[in-house]
């Protein structure tokens, strides 16, 4: 039997991360969470499902180490936040790291580090730790996780990263202050594990300029294959939406505001569709940042009886199985959508990029308002069926969901197994050095 240490902090890579975890441990291995962010991940209805299987520990970060520890780690992670160094608290923050300088920072991460790999291997004489994709801009130091990922290897464990989405756009600036067609060292990070893992061949250019090839692996979606969503049917609560008798059934999925969006068209976009009788539209916010859209919080979008915004209880995988139809803003949350058969618009005008959906399947894109205008007309006098060229949809599930086969999850935990394997064979060499 072999044990992993997953780290999750966030819905996204709780989501795409899930269904490795549980082939994992269906496989005979075993495996401890650590859930390094907001106490409510335990009520994520994945996570509920994970402490039910057999082999899987799951524990929030502070109930592991001792409270002056956790409160000095999350002193830390706040210091190095780049978003927060980047706001108006970003000179009290840059001076504050400058006092607490890398030396003091150090020993806290080596000593959590050292807590947390003796808690999960005491007993094991291999395995590997597991993080989501990480990098310079995300929320949790990459101070720490290249600490811990070095503190790994000199113990012979591996050291992975996982997919926590996957690439919904097919063109490259896409992010507000983005000017320049160059590889973004945001990437760079993927250098510190032995593997790292993408869905498709357009994610693995994010990182090629900064990896070797025998470092870089793609597998597939462990979130959009056949088997994960089979099971998804079984765990996921009972919808909270209830049917619209015969109106036409939209679902509006935002992004972040990191991203360059023409909010004053989405907007437009959102009033038109809601001035067409038989219509029922429900606005998605981002899982991470959605507070932050100022569309969401305009009343005269809400004064309208058929729009909507989902409430937090309201899981992407119910949206999808309630709409007939789905407009995107490029993100690969409607990649199920497509699995399933169901039209999405790629709205493209909406924003500075170019969407994967659009790229493949060129009959989704949206140009212009009229364009708009002519899908929805379409959809309410002759239904949603015929939408996709269907050469295009299954070259798409092809080239950007499956991968070689169906048979994606197995092949993530022979990736797991085998970088064990690599590095036990190192263990012993290591040890007389």
């Amino acid at each position: 039997m072999k044990k992993a240490l997953f780290f999750l902090r966030h819905y996204n890579d709780i989501d795409h991360i899930t269904p490795v975890i549980v082939k994992w441990v269906e496989s005979g291995n075993s495996c401890d969470i650590v859930l390094l962010k907001k106490t409510k991940l335990t009520d994520d209805f994945r996570i509920q499902f994970l402490n039910t299987l057999n082999g899987v520990r799951i524990a929030r970060l502070f109930e592991i180490l001792p409270l002056h520890e956790f409160l000095r780690w999350q002193l830390q992670t706040i210091l190095l936040n780049q978003r927060l160094r980047r706001s108006f608290f970003g000179t009290w923050m840059n001076a504050l790291s400058s006092i607490y300088d890398i030396n003091k920072r150090l020993r806290i991460w080596n000593t959590v580090s050292k807590r947390l790999l003796k808690r999960s291997f005491s007993d094991q004489t291999s395995g590997v730790i597991v993080f989501d994709w990480i990098t310079r801009n995300s929320p949790i130091s990459l101070e720490w996780v290249e600490t811990i990922a070095a503190m790994a290897h000199t113990k012979g464990l591996g050291a992975v990263s996982l997919p926590h989405g996957d690439s919904p756009h097919a063109s490259q600036l896409i992010r507000h202050g983005e000017w320049q067609l160059a590889p973004d060292d945001m990437y760079c990070a993927g250098r510190i594990f032995d593997k790292l893992v993408v869905p498709n061949t357009l994610c693995a250019t994010r990182f090629q300029p900064f990896m070797n090839e025998t470092s870089l692996a793609i597998l597939g979606s462990p979130r959009y294959c056949d088997e994960w969503l089979l099971r998804l049917k079984t765990i996921i609560p009972s919808s909270p939406l209830k049917d619209s008798d015969n109106r036409l059934k939209i679902v509006f999925f935002l992004r972040k505001n990191d991203f360059t969006i023409f909010w004053e068209e989405v907007g437009e976009v959102i009033h038109m569709i809601a001035s067409f009788p038989g219509t029922e539209l429900i606005i998605k916010p981002h899982t991470r940042g959605g507070w932050r859209q100022s569309l969401t919080r305009d009343r005269s979008l809400l004064n309208h009886q058929n729009v909507h915004v989902a409430e937090d209880n309201t899981h992407s995988t119910h949206l999808m199985n309630w709409g007939d139809v789905m407009i995107d803003l490029a993100t690969s949350v409607v990649f199920e959508a497509v699995k399933a058969g169901k039209p999405v618009l790629a709205a493209d005008y909406l924003h500075a990029g170019k969407s994967t959906i659009a790229t493949y399947m060129p009959e989704t894109e949206l140009r212009c308002r009229d364009d708009v205008y002519n899908k929805i007309d379409t959809f309410l006098k002759k239904g949603c069926n015929s939408f996709y060229v269907e050469a295009h949809r299954q070259r798409f599930i092809k080239e950007i969901i499956d991968g070689p086969d169906t048979d994606t999850l197995s092949r993530y935990v022979a990736l797991l197994e085998e970088v064990i394997a690599a590095r036990s064979e190192s263990r012993p060499r290591q040890e007389n050095q």
